[in-house]
């Protein structure tokens, strides 16, 4: 597997996530799609997106409810480049539009894919015991302190991990989700006292590459302003893929907020 065959995996997912052809993310012209829910989307998406816009840098691949897309295609097609779609004040009027359906902004993510050069090139050492866990090694382990690494509320995904032990302890923990056919998802995290060691990107990279060795691809993902999980992806091998703006209902986000029955 080199460089473009997980770019071309990485389209085709999200081609999946979008309803479109992973060829949409080619082309010069932005396009809107009519979201549909499909089992070969990522396992963690709430199916169909009210508005979710997509973009490898060549264009903005926007998916969403029927009756929304005139008005979204305006909008990406409106702004003066395809970042303003991704930052503010273009998303104060995406909300504008997404208010007439009672939704707003919710998620603004980045997603990295690894570069196979960085990824079997790096020089990443660590310290400690470096092991490979299964999902019964997950058993107890999900509780606050690896909540990167593993999500209790879809066990189910968790298929693989590397531990990193100090004397026996767990001190750092990389899953990964299953969260589709061909890639899966990785998430970190390692203790308080043990951070800045180089722990995370030695957890990351390794587990990168057992994923490869299980015919899979890694990706990572992190909100554009969580700079120690950017570090950690860049340090680890890997380089940004896409970025995605997704809309929510505002109850829902609202609950996120924890201001549910707050609203008039």
């Amino acid at each position: 597997m080199d460089n473009v065959e997980i770019i071309k995996i990485a389209m085709q997912q999200s081609a999946y996530d979008c309803c479109c052809t992973a060829a949409d993310f080619q082309k010069e012209e932005n396009s809107t799609h009519v979201s549909l829910s499909s089992e070969k989307a990522r396992k963690y998406l709430k199916l169909p997106h009210i508005c979710n816009l997509v973009s490898y840098g060549t264009n903005i691949v926007a998916c969403g409810r029927k009756e929304l897309l005139p008005e979204i295609e305006a909008f990406i097609n409106g702004a003066s480049s395809i970042s303003d779609c991704f930052e503010t004040p273009e998303l104060y009027a995406l909300n504008d539009i997404l208010a007439k359906y009672d939704a707003r902004v919710c998620f603004m993510a980045e997603y990295f894919l690894p570069d196979m050069d960085l990824i079997y090139g790096a020089d990443i050492s660590c310290p400690y015991e470096l092991r490979v866990l299964a999902p019964d090694d997950f058993t107890t382990l999900y509780v606050p302190a690896w909540s990167n690494a593993l999500c209790k509320d879809r066990k189910h995904l968790d298929i693989l991990g590397v531990g990193a032990y100090e004397e026996g302890k767990l001190i750092g923990l990389a899953g990964c989700s299953a969260d589709c056919d061909a890639m899966w998802q990785i998430g970190v995290d390692v203790l308080p006292g043990y951070r800045r060691r180089g722990i995370a990107s030695a957890l990351t990279n390794r587990l990168a590459r057992e994923t490869f060795e299980r015919g899979k691809v890694p990706f990572y993902c992190a909100a554009w302003s969580n700079v120690k999980s950017v570090k950690n992806a860049v340090r680890s091998g890997f380089r940004p893929g896409w970025v995605e703006v997704t809309a929510r209902p505002c109850g829902e986000v609202e609950q996120m907020l924890g201001r549910a029955g707050e609203r008039s």
